[in-house]
């Protein structure tokens, strides 16, 4: 978040999208890191890579399963600002969720409303 302009409007809206396919934007817990342990054993659970079904398999057994991960997720955030601050609950923090073994470069494109 620090490419986000200081200050924020007093009120508005953050939409934040990722121009990515395999990975994805969420909001969770932020206090024990442990949740982001279980979230990926979770979706791991629940999209099982190498399923003889799969026919996009050109780009490694990790590939579609980070797809569907991805449509799970969702590829954008659209947050409150409320007195020029990120209105997140106490316990919430925004999270890239990487689906890739090797995701590499991640590009987000933050628009502000007023």
């Amino acid at each position: 978040m620090e490419k986000l302009p200081n200050p924020l409007p007093q009120t508005g809206l953050l939409n934040l999208f990722v121009q990515h396919t395999s990975c994805g934007l969420t909001i969770n817990e932020n206090a024990d890191p442990d949740v982001r342990v279980d979230m990926a054993q979770i979706l791991d659970r629940l999209v099982k890579e190498n399923e003889p079904y799969y026919l996009h398999t050109m780009e490694g057994s990790d590939d579609m399963p980070a797809h569907a991960k991805s449509s799970l997720f969702g590829v954008s955030l659209t947050i409150p600002i409320t007195n020029g601050k990120l209105n997140l609950g106490t316990w919430q923090g925004i999270y890239l969720a990487e689906f890739r073994d090797y995701g590499g470069e991640r590009r987000i494109v933050a628009t502000i409303y007023e």
